[in-house]
């Protein structure tokens, strides 16, 4: 994990090492009962931006799961999970996606491709 900050006690470490242990785990905390996968887990994202070749090929995402204090964003090409809270800066990487978390930005940009093609 990195940080920036010069506070070592700092919730948005805190913050980005519990978002890259959910996603190594597979599972999170929800009220509900029922297990939740990767959609779930997604439906609250605030922007997803496309990592795509020049040939519109996925190759992944950066995930909006936090914002206006802290920002924090997951980037599944980089398998990387990076917080930013004004001056601070905190990383965690993971290293597994039992979650499914990148097959389902891989399907969600899929379907806004076609969806895409399809107005053309």
């Amino acid at each position: 994990m990195k940080n920036t900050s010069n506070n070592t006690d700092n919730g948005l470490a805190d913050m980005v090492k519990n978002i890259a242990q959910t996603i190594e785990r597979g599972k999170y905390e929800t009220d509900s009962e029922e297990d939740c996968n990767a959609y779930d887990y997604l439906s609250d994202a605030l922007d997803f931006r496309w990592i795509v070749q020049n040939d519109l090929t996925f190759i992944g995402a950066r995930i909006l799961v936090a914002f206006g204090g802290p920002n924090v964003w997951i980037d599944t090409d980089k398998k990387k999970v990076e917080g930013y809270w004004w001056g601070d800066y905190a990383s965690a990487n993971y290293s597994q996606d039992p979650l499914g978390i990148q097959e389902c930005v891989e399907e969600l940009y899929q379907m806004r491709l076609d969806e895409a093609k399809r107005r053309k």
